[in-house]
């Protein structure tokens, strides 16, 4: 158990103590990975992590983390992203062991809370479907009841880093008869199960940080069921809704703001008073994101629950990461193309990982075409 009262700390007292542990303690050459970095690369540091009792800044301190109040986990996140600090697969920390806490069994907590903190489980996330990604709900995997197991079998793909889980937690159909947000269940199924099989996804960078996940009649124990039968998109939205506030953070836009200016210094772009004018309203408007990512940051601080408009946040920060990536490409010219560094005017940049990182953006948590239609049906209370 965690026993140090981090919120008894001033907040930058808190902020001072985490950037002090990351600048002394993180590698320098895994700072601002130009990709997602696998588990065997990353394990070092997140073990690290583990042993300091920091692997879990939002769980409460009763189940091992450091039950950070509202802004003091803000804080910590925030100095994550400042010193370039890799994600590690950490859907076990972010996802299963929150919805753990709140929806699961005394006897699931107390097998799966202390394995994900001591990095034995590690889990991927089994939501998207080749035809319900951002339609979620229309999901076709499905869990037949047969004694004390479900059979599951289907298909689920965008998986993070699945050829690293050892465990998976899935939305299958346990209703077919029902509205669609309504047959639906959660499970936790062991990724060594007979019948999973996964096969990664090579993107256009080259990595494979996406796997397809096959399940051929794989047998569950009802044990693993989290929370009530065909109750399981209640769970789902309840841990998206929180997701969608860092995939908001303005940190993207503002690193890819000064790879921008850094190209244009070196190539006397800001001569042109047309780039600049592009370059100002890009700047304002990542200024502008940063004032709204605040607001909502204020209302988490506050305990208040993120309501539909979270939404808006999330298509600010990835178009406009978009735009800027657009920019970089289209400011190093016929040098855009190429992959890694490229040498322009007495220095170097790379411009390609930033335009391939912005593509997936747009998409993940929800595509920014649902996120619209929640803001018009949710907040604008347009018709349907």
């Amino acid at each position: 158990m965690n026993t140090t009262d981090w919120n008894s700390l001033d907040t930058e007292d808190f902020r001072a103590t985490v950037r002090s542990f990351f600048e002394r303690n993180y590698p320098e050459d895994l700072r601002y990975p130009k990709r997602r970095l696998r588990w065997a690369e990353i394990r070092d540091w997140t073990l690290q992590l583990s042993a300091q009792g920091w692997l879990a800044p939002s769980w409460p301190a009763r189940y091992g983390g450091m039950g950070l109040a509202p802004g003091k986990l803000i804080a910590f996140i925030e100095e994550q992203e400042r010193h370039g600090i890799a994600r590690a697969p950490d859907m076990g920390i972010s996802m299963v062991g929150p919805l753990l806490i709140q929806h699961g069994s005394d006897e699931q907590r107390a097998h799966y809370l202390p394995r994900i903190l001591a990095c034995e489980d590690i889990w991927c996330q089994g939501y998207s479907e080749p035809n319900s990604g951002s339609d979620l709900a229309s999901l076709r995997t499905e869990a037949v009841e047969d004694g004390d197991d479900f059979i599951v079998s289907g298909q689920k793909t965008w998986t993070t880093l699945a050829q690293d889980a050892t465990h998976i937690f899935l939305l299958v159909r346990t209703d077919k008869a029902a509205k669609k947000q309504e047959g639906i269940s959660f499970l936790l199924a062991d990724m060594k199960s007979p019948g999973i099989t996964v096969r990664p996804i090579r993107n256009i960078a080259g990595n494979e940080d996406f796997c397809e996940v096959f399940l051929d009649n794989v047998r569950v124990p009802r044990s693993q069921r989290v929370g009530e039968l065909n109750r399981g998109w209640t769970i789902a939205k309840a841990l998206l809704s929180f997701e969608r506030i860092f995939l908001g953070s303005p940190k993207q836009s503002q690193y890819a703001l000064a790879r921008v200016r850094e190209a244009a210094e070196l190539l006397g772009l800001f001569d042109d008073p047309v780039f600049t004018d592009r370059y100002t309203q890009l700047a304002l408007d990542v200024a502008d994101l940063g004032t709204l990512y605040t607001r909502f940051v204020d209302q988490v601080k506050r305990g208040e629950t993120l309501g539909p408009d979270v939404s808006m946040l999330k298509v600010f920060a990835t178009e406009t990461y978009s735009r800027l990536a657009n920019l970089l490409v289209e400011i190093a010219g016929a040098s855009g193309g190429t992959p890694g560094d490229i040498e322009i005017e007495g220095g170097s940049i790379d411009v390609l990982t930033t335009f391939y990182n912005a593509r997936p953006a747009t998409i993940y948590g929800g595509s920014n075409e649902i996120q619209r239609n929640i803001l018009a049906t949710s907040v604008l209370q347009l018709p349907a």
